[in-house]
């Protein structure tokens, strides 16, 4: 056993067990949904997955807000404000290591994703557009072409 998690599971792992389900059910419901649209409904739902932020992001932007926030009030205000950045790094530190920080379960419990759950509905969106098509363990493809296939 490891003493950190892994990165892909360290948020997932950190995360209650039933907003995990949700999380995957409402994904697999928007997958089966569209499916059925077609495949312009998948395209659209796919150019919206590039645009949707990670948890990651959310908790990028929400620590550096802090800091800069932090850092301008102990410098014009009071030097007690310099606090702020302090347990700001201590925190995103142990998300880093440990995959938990306190925001973390409101955004979890907001639905806010980690990029591999965003990835698994593009990848089974693609799957069904039928973009992996000529691409198989059988196939003589090369790598830059599998790559090529995944990346579309």
């Amino acid at each position: 056993m490891y003493l950190l998690p892994s990165t892909v599971s360290r948020v997932t792992s950190n995360t209650a067990a039933d907003i995990n389900r949700r999380i995957y059910k409402e994904t697999e419901a928007r997958v089966e949904d569209l499916a059925a649209k077609g495949t312009m409904a998948i395209r659209e739902r796919l150019q919206a997955l590039d645009r949707e932020w990670d948890i990651e992001r959310y908790l990028e932007t929400g620590a550096a807000s802090l800091v800069l926030t932090g850092s301008v009030l102990g410098l014009t205000k009071s030097r007690m404000w310099f606090l702020l950045p302090f347990g700001v790094a201590a925190f995103l530190l142990q998300h880093a290591l440990q995959g938990w920080c306190p925001p973390l379960p409101l955004l979890r419990q907001l639905g806010v994703r980690t990029v591999e759950e965003i990835n698994e509905e593009r990848t089974a969106l693609k799957t069904i557009r039928g973009d992996f098509y000529d691409v198989s363990a059988h196939s003589l493809s090369t790598a830059a072409q599998v790559l090529g296939a995944v990346r579309r």
